[in-house]
């Protein structure tokens, strides 16, 4: 049909993720070698789909990372070609160690992401 699947979008919200991550200097392979290594874990994901993407669509993902509490963090997202909106997300992430048990975002990392 031409049209871009819509679970493919998460999987763009998640490199955009990613990639907003390195930007601001902190890489998932830095988190896994701190003395107690952390991971990211999407909990909860809102979308909304607003216009079809299509293939060979060049698309931007906008990622801001937004307000912590404790282990968690809200960050708000959206997939673009263009001026056009293609689909937004906002999404909460929580901050764990390899156990699976939730870790506040060290000072140093929340200050790299400007997150509140």
């Amino acid at each position: 049909s031409g049209v871009v699947y819509h679970a493919r979008h998460l999987q763009f919200f998640e490199r955009g993720r990613t990639e907003a991550l390195r930007a601001s200097g902190v890489s998932h392979s830095d988190l896994l070698a701190r003395a107690e290594p952390l991971a990211f874990a999407v909990r909860r994901m809102t979308v909304e789909w607003r216009a079809p993407a299509r293939i060979d669509d060049l698309l931007t993902v906008r990622t801001r990372f937004g307000d912590v509490r404790g282990a968690r963090m809200m960050i708000a997202q959206e997939i673009a070609r263009g001026d056009t909106i293609i689909a937004t997300a906002d999404v909460e992430a929580a901050c764990m160690n390899l156990d699976g048990r939730p870790r506040r975002l060290p000072p140093e990392i929340l200050k790299r992401l400007g997150a509140t």
